[in-house]
């Protein structure tokens, strides 16, 4: 394999796609202080050569300014309470590892620096017991369970739409004033699924799919914007796909990845994956409507528990709805009379669809649609799950953003669109007229006049 050799004789880069080794959370190093310095100095020092990565989030910046700005100008003139502000800036969205790192595995040098800060923020979780704010924020179950009672439902909404509420809610939780949050429904998605009529339809297979999902509604997806799951299940139910729910389900677990809380990941795990698991063996494909819970599925789960064959079974099962649409097209069974038009798209591609590597599968099946123009945008929208809603990190994260939202306000589009709905409401935020997003999926529907 042809390497290109640096003035120390090491190899730059590789050719070879990335290959992710297992995270040995259970392994008594993992938590171990000193071989956790350790690892952090040596990824650091890699990074502070290369920064190839400085345009990605604000982790990178805060290392390499520490750097620059210490007394030898190298990593060992900083103070390590900055390795900490630089776990803090971490989303692990992963962009680095599969979009820009030349030294991921299969190299040698063998950096993964996404997983280094997850093992530093689980290192942080058991050692500095995280504030009440973050506690909140990736309870989602709780949260929603509470907010989403009839009446306290409304309160909460009402609340959260005033200047004097979001100011509490600064004060009390350190939730930015201007930091989009949604609203929350008394009548979830569950609820509704329950309630409709459904049609009668004998699923058809084709290609790698099976004609027949359980829709993962994800916590989002259930009490926040139920009209996700609604505009998803009729797409499916109108293309000859049936769709149906799990009597029970809980949180994916990406806001707890996100604070380092490994063991109430592997809890969500134990009462997600069964159920799944049980859907799969009696031939059901799975779908969610939200990237970040598809990745969790597809990734981080199968990497914290490699040895577990119910959590491959529900990887090797989970669809993105967009790359499920599009391998039922590839097998002529997708219908594409469209009665209306959809026109132009700016489209946001979130980073966690972009690292499932997909392809644009949200822009080709829209592009069914006659006289379409879709205008993609592989960009961090600056929203990043929990991130952009703290006092601290807002102005940061519209920084990030700032490019996606310049686009789109210049797109001079009849729609802006992007699969991560929290990342739609980051760019309306940002945007001079707070023209509302228009989900994908939606629009879809809309050209189906369903």
């Amino acid at each position: 394999m042809a390497e290109k050799k640096t003035a120390a004789g090491s190899r730059e880069g590789s050719l070879e796609a990335p290959t992710r080794h297992p995270i040995a959370w259970k392994d008594p190093e993992f938590l171990n202080e000193a071989s956790l310095f350790k690892e952090l100095e040596r990824i650091f020092d890699i990074c502070h050569g290369c920064r190839r990565c400085f345009s990605l989030c604000n982790s990178f910046p805060t290392l390499f300014d520490a750097i620059d700005e210490s007394s030898t100008g190298e990593l060992d003139g900083v103070d390590r309470k900055v390795y900490w502000n630089v776990v803090d800036h971490c989303y692990l969205c992963d962009m680095c590892y599969m979009s820009k790192c030349p030294y991921v595995p299969p190299h040698p040098w063998n950096v993964d620096f996404p997983h280094l800060m997850l093992r530093a923020k689980a290192y942080k979780f058991k050692n500095q017991p995280p504030v009440f704010r973050d506690k909140v924020l990736s309870s989602t179950d709780l949260v929603g369970s509470i907010a989403g009672i009839p009446v306290v439902a409304e309160i909460v909404n009402a609340v959260a739409a005033t200047k004097a509420g979001r100011s509490m809610l600064d004060k009390t939780l350190g939730v930015h004033p201007q930091a989009p949050i949604p609203e929350y429904h008394s009548r979830t998605y569950h609820k509704r699924h329950k309630s409709r009529q459904h049609p009668r339809i004998e699923p058809q297979a084709g290609g790698e799919t099976r004609g027949k999902v359980v829709l993962f509604a994800t916590c989002y997806g259930n009490r926040n914007e139920p009209d996700l799951n609604d505009d998803l299940a009729a797409v499916f139910e109108h293309n000859g796909i049936e769709v149906t729910i799990l009597r029970q389900e809980k949180c994916c677990g990406m806001p707890k990845l996100e604070l380092g809380d490994l063991d109430a990941i592997a809890k969500l795990k134990d009462a997600n994956i069964p159920a799944l698991a049980a859907k799969v063996d009696e031939g059901w494909d799975i779908v969610t409507p939200i990237p970040s819970c598809t990745l969790m599925f597809k990734q981080e789960l199968p990497l914290m528990f490699p040895d577990e064959p119910r959590v491959r079974k529900v990887q090797e099962a989970m669809f993105d709805p967009f790359e499920y649409l599009w391998a039922r097209h590839k097998a002529g069974l997708m219908r594409t009379d469209f009665p209306r038009k959809i026109g132009k798209v700016s489209y946001h591609v979130p980073c966690h669809l972009r690292v499932q590597n997909l392809g644009l599968r949200t822009r080709d099946v829209l592009m069914l649609v006659p006289e379409t123009q879709v205008e993609p945008i592989e960009r961090c929208s600056g929203h990043n799950g929990t991130y952009g809603v703290k006092r601290e990190y807002r102005d940061i994260s519209m920084k990030i953003g700032r490019p996606v939202i310049r686009k789109v306000a210049d797109s001079g589009a009849d729609h802006y669109a992007s699969d991560c709905p929290m990342a739609g409401h980051q760019i309306e935020s940002g945007l001079e007229s707070h023209k509302e997003p228009t989900h994908p999926m939606k629009l879809l529907r809309m050209a189906y006049g369903i």
